[in-house]
């Protein structure tokens, strides 16, 4: 299995430097406070490496909130657990 991730992950890499490599167009790219000249390929692909950081960070973001109310669920459960006299033990007074 490990040798395959290997595998795909330089097939990646290969394809990437192809396709930067065939695109190398220099293209003007304004940030309004400055200007940067670089080749198509890098910026698509910095494009889609930006893409997926923003996509995976809002993905982790997203679910945050749900992990914390289900840890406080958890925490609050184990806390009731704790206080409530246990089924074997019966008082008759």
């Amino acid at each position: 299995m490990r040798l395959i991730l290997i595998i795909l992950i330089l097939l990646v890499v290969a394809l990437g430097a192809l396709f930067g490599a065939l695109n190398g167009a220099r293209i003007p790219i304004d940030f309004y406070f400055f200007q940067l000249a670089m080749p198509t390929g890098a910026a698509l692909l910095g494009a889609l490496l930006a893409g997926w950081l923003l996509g995976g960070l809002v993905a982790w973001v997203g679910q945050v909130p749900r992990l914390r109310r289900d840890l406080r669920t958890v925490h609050r459960d184990l806390r009731e657990a704790r206080t409530l006299p246990s089924a074997g033990t019966r008082e008759d007074a």
